[in-house]
């Protein structure tokens, strides 16, 4: 336990000095002129726009209103990817009719979806949350699909034999053999997702950290833009660490 928290110590040590490692020298390049502060504004710079952004509210008002709709498509991208894994996982034909089908609709961009969205839910949050949602959705299936592919034939074969009922079969052998890889979906999902913020909120949205972002382009502050970055780098890390945790304290218990 000691010598655990030494190293965690130890950790955030290195991870402190690398970043006002790059802070000094971001600085001083900047105060040098050797950057153009309008490409690239200095940490100083950003700060300010920070305690702005906080003090007038716009930043924690968008930055829910991103984090309400990226839960919304993340909650319904988990339930039917896990749903739909675990049904797929187990039919050998519903796998090989839908693997084409999957690996042909998985690669498009969630932007490429952008016109038919717009047709198909209008400029409402439905499309928002939509665009979200395929964010995640495949890579849950696709993990949760590969987690029921490698259970143990063996405890599948003892399930079978002593007759478990169907519900119970998935409840006590299924779900736990494949808990890693579901695990693994769901915290590359929710990473997915988060990527698809700001092509969501480009469907006529004017609130939001997607539309902050783009909206701070049009007129050049890219101050703002950093900030925006950020703040869904940040609060992105913060729910995946939150799921890393409850994914430490489920498959312990398993």
């Amino acid at each position: 336990m000691v010598n655990r928290a030494f190293r965690s110590t130890g950790y955030f040590i290195e991870y402190l000095a690398l970043l006002l490692s790059i802070l000094s020298v971001w600085t001083v390049m900047a105060r040098q002129g050797h950057l153009n502060t309008i490409i690239l504004p200095a940490p100083n710079s950003i700060l300010e726009t920070i305690i702005d952004l906080v003090a007038d509210g716009a930043l924690f008002t968008n930055m829910f209103i991103s984090v309400s709709r990226v839960l919304q498509g993340y909650f319904l991208a988990a339930l039917l990817g896990i749903s739909l894994g675990i049904l797929i996982g187990l039919s050998k034909h519903l796998d090989r009719i839908t693997e084409l089908i999957i690996q042909m609709i998985k690669p498009i961009p969630p932007i490429a979806w952008i016109p038919l969205v717009i047709l198909w839910f209008g400029i409402g949050e439905s499309g928002k949350v939509f665009l979200i949602f395929l964010g995640g959705f495949f890579t849950i299936l696709i993990n949760v699909v590969d987690g029921i592919h490698q259970t143990d034939p063996k405890l599948v074969e003892v399930s079978r034999s002593m007759e478990t009922p169907f519900w119970k079969h998935i409840a006590l052998m299924v779900i736990p053999g494949a808990a890693p890889n579901i695990f693994t979906g769901l915290r590359t999902g929710l990473s997915s997702c988060w990527m698809c913020v700001v092509a969501a909120e480009l469907v006529s949205s004017t609130t939001g950290l997607g539309y902050l972002i783009m909206d701070a382009r049009q007129f050049g502050q890219t101050d703002i833009v950093i900030v925006g970055m950020l703040t869904i780098g940040i609060v992105g890390k913060l729910m995946d660490s939150l799921l890393r945790f409850v994914e430490k304290k489920t498959l312990r218990w398993i």
